[in-house]
């Protein structure tokens, strides 16, 4: 058997295409294919706004920045996802508090957070960042409440749940990120993800003061826009003085002005393209990606030695596949040995060494490090051959039986 990664990207002949159509083009950067994109996955999500960025870790660090997190600022978050989903409240000096995860969904515990709360004075954190891990779709409808009755704002962490959802108290379905209920989600377009750039992100959100503000810290905080200019039409030109008789009248077509302390978040219009022809499919990739879930949730439900699976989740978009072992690196290894590149994931965030520094440490949050001792992580994507599947679930359930 060809080796099996966890996780694949699918580049059919219509992207090649997509991506050679623009690369023929005018424009490979800040061109048309952007707005189209950001306008289809928008609707795809089925938000107001969404603004392409370079990648996901850029797109939780422009959220933060979005919602002014400020050197000291608390915001809670779970250990079990990757880096980024901390470290963007630390690009801007904030203090990153994690609380415990879920056994059966591997999220953010809303109880472990609301426990937070409980034992400091209100006023204590500014925000939350929940993380769809590896596709559960969280409750966001709860943690709105919540958010609300503590006055704090939410990031919704949707990297790995393009196309989930929940179903809300009206019995309405949600989909992750929409902006219903979190003030900014964010996605990643890694190779691995349900839809591919190479390397992207996308925020969205319902709210134009915030996506105004993101567009301006996406480039530079730079404006271009006449009708946001804060000099006057003198200063334009390049005078030092207005003047009450000046015939000036509109602003030269080659002026721009930084407003804020931008970056260079931008992606370019061939990954656009690329994004907007995998989109085209996304519900194709997802349906295949709950089928290989459920093979996978049928063969290993009456195992003894399967502590925990991802399962069968109304709503979940199947980012990853986990199931729970012992003897995780003997299988690990034994599965490598056959060609099956099973990945763990993820260390847990509060035990590298660079959090520890902050007085993190081990048995802080058993519920997440039990987790860590047990996952593993087995290949999905929707290119998944049935037969390659039958060899991953075999492999497995030998290596026990």
């Amino acid at each position: 058997m060809k080796p099996i990664p966890y996780g694949r990207q699918n580049i059919t002949e219509d992207d090649i295409q997509a991506v050679a159509n623009v690369l023929k083009s005018d424009y490979l950067t800040q061109g048309p294919a952007i707005p189209e994109f950001e306008k289809a996955f928008a609707d795809y999500i089925g938000c107001k706004y969404a603004v392409a960025v370079s990648n996901g870790t850029a797109a939780l660090h422009l959220a933060a920045l979005a919602l002014n997190v400020q050197p000291g600022d608390k915001v809670i978050t779970t250990p079990i996802t990757f880096a980024a989903s901390a470290n963007c409240i630390r690009y801007c000096g904030g203090e990153v508090v994690f609380a415990d995860i879920d056994s059966i969904s591997y999220c953010l515990d809303i109880q472990k957070v609301e426990e937070l709360f409980k034992k400091a004075p209100k006023g204590t954190y500014k925000g939350i960042i929940p993380v769809d891990f590896a596709g559960y779709p969280i409750n966001m409808e709860a943690y709105r409440k919540l958010a609300d009755q503590y006055g704090l704002w939410i990031i919704e962490d949707a990297c790995h749940a393009p196309g989930g959802h929940f179903i809300d108290s009206n019995g309405n379905m949600q989909m992750c990120g929409n902006g219903q209920y979190a003030d900014l989600a964010i996605f990643s377009f890694h190779p691995v993800k349900h839809i591919a750039c190479g390397e992207g992100g996308m925020i969205t959100t319902n709210n134009e003061e915030l996506y105004k503000k993101l567009l301006l810290l996406r480039t530079h905080g730079i404006a271009k826009q006449e009708t946001n200019f804060q000099n006057s039409i003198e200063v334009a030109y390049g005078n030092q003085l207005e003047t009450q008789n000046s015939k000036l009248k509109t602003y030269p077509s080659w002026y721009y002005e930084m407003q804020e302390l931008g970056y260079n978040y931008r992606l370019t219009d061939f990954q656009a393209a690329l994004g907007n022809s995998q989109l085209k499919r996304a519900d194709e990739g997802l349906q295949r990606r709950i089928e290989i879930a459920q093979n996978y949730f049928e063969a290993f439900k009456n195992k003894p030695y399967i502590k925990g699976q991802s399962g069968v989740v109304e709503g979940h978009a199947y980012h990853l596949y986990v199931i729970e072992v012992e003897d995780r690196k003997k299988l690990y290894e034994h599965l490598r040995t056959n060609n099956i590149l099973a990945q763990i994931h993820y260390v847990p965030i509060h035990l590298m060494p660079y959090y520890k520094q902050f007085g993190w440490k081990y048995g802080d949050f058993p519920i997440a490090e039990n987790y860590y001792k047990r996952c593993i992580s087995l290949p999905m994507y929707p290119t998944l051959y049935p037969e390659e599947q039958e060899y991953v679930i075999n492999n497995t359930n030998e290596f026990y039986e």
